[in-house]
């Protein structure tokens, strides 16, 4: 497999490389910010590509947040972005219950394990569901609550559907009820499966490390709906109406972002290294994921 190019620092390399695209699909989390953190010539950049009449789309697997969130993250960092720019993990996980799955009422309740990112996504689509920040779910598990839910008198029967995301308030009682709705028939979904997350530049447990003692209990994968999964990229495309040749993929972490864009037969991808993966990793002989260039950081592509 051929090395990637290494452009920080080498104008003309980054202007030919460019030159190939028509749209870029953006991750955020690492390559834009670190938390609120916002790395060097972001904007500039952002804002450099439109002025060359690039499509741009961010397309992010953090799930706490939906795109009116990210558009007021956007807004306070100061980096020029539309609401309907944004593609996350929650918006994709909502389209594909709505949309695609169209499960037959009432057997269509969601149970939720995330943040309210994932909530409103669902309220969008017209998607009912219960957990999610419920308070009557933010609490310890009690002596009762085993024998309810295993009686089935605290489950919901119209849940049909276990949509696990980053939750940052995991618990005991969420898990106990998600794995009885699993074991009586829901199907079993996740916004994304990332194990980190990039966060005031460091890492913390991701959405995949929060539900990963769902994952343990029940003995099965769920379908993720985010990066890599090229059922959000075919919603993606289906929405923005790109070539798929003339477009690449800008991301932190190999096995997510690059992923995705080599998965989904894409013109190009960039890796950044302003978060997770390190260069060691697709330089290495042998790696598994090899983007088609890669930069220090994203500003470097001004030049």
């Amino acid at each position: 497999m051929a090395q990637p190019k290494y452009l920080s620092g080498d104008k003309a390399a980054i202007d030919e490389f460019l030159s190939r695209f028509d749209v870029f699909l953006f991750d955020c989390d690492g390559v834009l910010w670190s938390g609120d953190y916002l790395f060097e010539k972001v904007p500039e950049t952002i804002e450099m590509l439109r002025s060359k009449g690039k499509q741009l789309v961010f397309v992010t697997n953090n799930s706490t947040k939906s795109r009116q969130d990210y558009k007021k993250k956007f807004d306070k960092l100061g980096i020029p972005a539309k609401v309907e720019e944004v593609f996350g993990s929650s918006y994709s996980a909502a389209v594909y219950i709505a949309r695609i799955l169209k499960l037959p009422a009432p057997k269509n309740k969601v149970f939720v394990l995330g943040e309210t990112g994932i909530e409103q996504e669902l309220d969008s689509e017209g998607v009912s569901y219960i957990g999610g920040t419920d308070p009557a779910f933010r609490r310890d598990i009690e002596p009762e609550d085993f024998t309810n839910i295993a009686n089935g008198s605290a489950l919901d029967p119209d849940v049909g559907i276990v949509l696990s995301g980053l939750d940052f308030h995991v618990n005991y009682l969420k898990m106990a009820t998600a794995f009885q709705y699993l074991q009586r028939g829901a199907l079993f979904l996740a916004t994304n499966t990332d194990s980190t997350l990039p966060m005031a530049q460091s890492f913390f447990p991701g959405a995949g490390s929060a539900g990963a003692g769902l994952v343990k209990a029940i003995g099965r994968e769920p379908l993720s709906l985010g990066k890599p999964s090229q059922a959000m990229m075919d919603a993606v495309e289906g929405k923005f109406q790109f070539d798929r040749s003339r477009t690449c993929m800008i991301g932190d972490r190999l096995n997510t972002d690059i992923q995705f864009g080599i998965d989904g037969k894409l013109g190009g991808t960039l890796a950044v290294l302003t978060g997770v993966s390190k260069k060691e990793e697709f330089l290495a002989e042998g790696a598994p994921t090899v983007p088609t260039a890669y930069v220090n950081a994203l500003g470097d592509l001004m030049g």
